[in-house]
C-alpha cells in the first residue's frame, strides 16, 4: 500500500472525483434475435466445372523487432564503452542489397558454428533524409540502404531465433556505419 494523502492531497482528489462520471455497465445478456431464414443453394448442373480456388496469399514470416531485446547492464555498459571485442566482423560495402543480406546470414551461420558471441557488422552511415533523395545517374540505391535494412533482414533470417540484440558500434569498430550483432551462446559449451 502506498501512504496516505494529507488534507491538501484528499481535498484536491475529491475535487477531481466529483468532474469523473461513473463507467455505465451493460446488460450481461442480450435478448435473442430471430434469425432470417436462409435458403440453400440450388444445385448446379453436374456438367459444371467446380470454381477453382482463390490462391492463398503466403504470410510473412513473423517479424521480430530489435527494440525490446535487452540484454544486461554489464553487457550493454561494455559495449557501449567499447570493452568488447568482437569474435568475428563483416563488411558488406560494395555489396548489391540480396547479396549482402546472403553474405550476413552466412556469417552468422559461420559465427553460430564458431560459438561467437558477437559479430561486427559494418554496412556504412545512414544519410539522415537518404529516402527522399531521388535517384541520380543510375545510383541503383541511396546511400546507407545496407545499413537501414539490417534490422529487418536479421528478423526474418533462418538465425533470427539465436541473435540475442542489436546494438550500435564504439566508434572505434566503426561508430555509426557499424553495429554489434549479439548471438546466442550455444547451451553445449
Amino acid at each position: 500500500m502506498g501512504r496516505r494523502l494529507d488534507p491538501q492531497e484528499a481535498a484536491l482528489w475529491k475535487k477531481v472525483a466529483a468532474t469523473v462520471d461513473p463507467l455505465v455497465k451493460r446488460p450481461a445478456a442480450l435478448e435473442p434475435r430471430a434469425l432470417p431464414t436462409v435458403k440453400p443453394p440450388l444445385p448446379s448442373p453436374p456438367s459444371a466445372a467446380p470454381p477453382a480456388a482463390a490462391p492463398r496469399a503466403r504470410t510473412p514470416p513473423l517479424r521480430r523487432t530489435w527494440s525490446g531485446s535487452t540484454l544486461d547492464g554489464h553487457w550493454d555498459r561494455r559495449l557501449r564503452k567499447g570493452l568488447v571485442r568482437p569474435d568475428m566482423s563483416i563488411d558488406l560495402h560494395g555489396h548489391s542489397l540480396a547479396s549482402a543480406q546472403a553474405l550476413l546470414d552466412d556469417a552468422i551461420g559461420r559465427g553460430l558454428l564458431r560459438g561467437a558471441r558477437v559479430l561486427l557488422v559494418v554496412a556504412g552511415r545512414v544519410r539522415p533524409g537518404a529516402d527522399r533523395l531521388p535517384l541520380m545517374h543510375g545510383d541503383p540505391r541511396p546511400r546507407g540502404a545496407i545499413r537501414a535494412s539490417l534490422p529487418d533482414w536479421l528478423s526474418v533470417s533462418p538465425y533470427a531465433d539465436q541473435i540475442v540484440a542489436l546494438r550500435p558500434a564504439h566508434i572505434s569498430h566503426g561508430g555509426g556505419g557499424a553495429v554489434y550483432v549479439i548471438l546466442r551462446r550455444s547451451r553445449e559449451d
